[in-house]
Parts: C-alpha cells; sequence; structure tokens
C-alpha cells in the first residue's frame, strides 16, 4: 500500500477529534489526499456496531464481549474504507485504532494486553499504523473537558469510574513503552493551536 496511515490515541478529553480535523485541513490545503475517518464507526456497520457498545443502557455489557465488538467493527472499517484509501496513496488520519483495544479493554478492564492483541491481530491481519500519535493528559483534565463541552456526546465509557480511566492513562504508558519506534507522544495540554503544530512537526518528521 503507498499511503500513510495515521492514527491518534488518547484518554477521553484529549482533543484528539478537533485536532484530527485540524490536520486533515492543513495537510489538503498542502495538496495531500486525505481522509479523515474514526474508530468505533467509520462507516454504515461499524456505526451500528459503535451505538451498541457506547450506549449508556448497556452498562452489563462483558468485557469480553466489548472488546470482540470493537475488533468486529475495526475490521469492517480496515475493509472498506481504510485500506481502499491507502491503497491510492492516500494519507488516512483515524480518531482511534487497536491502541485503544489494548490499553481501554487490555489493560484498564484487566483482559490483559497481549489478549487483546491477539483478537485484533486477526481482525486487522497486519495493518498496523505507519504511526500514532498519543495525546498525553491528565484524565482528570481530560474528564472535566467533556463535562464543560454540552455538544459532546457522554457515552458510556465517559460515565466509568476515575479509577478506570486513571487505568486508562497507565495502559497509554505501557504501550508507549511497547512500541517507541511507532508511537510518538505530544503534550495535550496545550492550546489547540500548539497540539495541531506538535503533531504537524512530528508528521512531518517521521512520514513526510
Amino acid at each position: 500500500m503507498n499511503g500513510l496511515f495515521i492514527t491518534l490515541e488518547g484518554a477521553e478529553g484529549a482533543g484528539k477529534t478537533t485536532a484530527a480535523k485540524k490536520l486533515v485541513d492543513l495537510y489538503i490545503s498542502l495538496g495531500k489526499q486525505v481522509v479523515f475517518t474514526r474508530e468505533p464507526g467509520g462507516i454504515e456497520i461499524s456505526e451500528q456496531i459503535r451505538e451498541i457498545i457506547l450506549c449508556n443502557n448497556n452498562t452489563s455489557m462483558d468485557g469480553r464481549t466489548e472488546a470482540l465488538l470493537y475488533a468486529a467493527a475495526r475490521r469492517q472499517h480496515l475493509v472498506e474504507k481504510v485500506i481502499p484509501a491507502l491503497e491510492q496513496g492516500k494519507i488516512v488520519i483515524c480518531d482511534r485504532f487497536i491502541d485503544s483495544s489494548l490499553a481501554y479493554q487490555g489493560y484498564a478492564r484487566g483482559l490483559g494486553i497481549d489478549n487483546v492483541l491477539k483478537i485484533n491481530e486477526f481482525a486487522i491481519s497486519g495493518c498496523m499504523p505507519n504511526l500514532t500519535i498519543y495525546f498525553d493528559i491528565d484524565y482528570k483534565i481530560g474528564l472535566s473537558r467533556i463535562n464543560k463541552d454540552n455538544k459532546r456526546e457522554q457515552n458510556r465509557l465517559d460515565l466509568e469510574s476515575e479509577i478506570f480511566h486513571k487505568s486508562v492513562v497507565e495502559g497509554y504508558n505501557l504501550l508507549l513503552d511497547k512500541y517507541p519506534n511507532r508511537i510518538k507522544k505530544i503534550d495535550a495540554n496545550m492550546s489547540i493551536d500548539k497540539v495541531v503544530e506538535q503533531c504537524r512537526f512530528i508528521i512531518d518528521k517521521e512520514l513526510l
């Protein structure tokens, strides 16, 4: 595949979605072919799975069920949207990917990072990101941002305990150590313009 696959990761309220959209606009203005997408979702089937996963009524969902649903949504998203775009030589910027499952379900849910990795290796068939940017922020600050943003959907994961959200950040830190060549950290506490600037520096340095 000739394209570039870039994923953005981080805890809730880290600012990934806002930064992703600004990065897309930036690289399009520079003449690049760019596709923005998200997980879970991005295409119709995966969006339907997203509704099940994130529905506030589904509090009884088992952790393994959650992990399998994410992997199923990821697989369909890849074959319908991501892989075709990469084969066309486009830059794909995706809000969340496999590392979210490893941090949230693998570590914070206690399923085991290696166990969740195996599920997802089957789902993605080797289609890993060229670069992952981790938005580093204190989980309490992220949650406070969510509570202040009336336009943002509040989903089932947002309503988890502070202990869970703290564990997610711990999981991401383990992944930073595990995949230092692929995952690069930025300071997400800064203004959105500064965050985008950091992202652009890493993308240009690592890939472009």
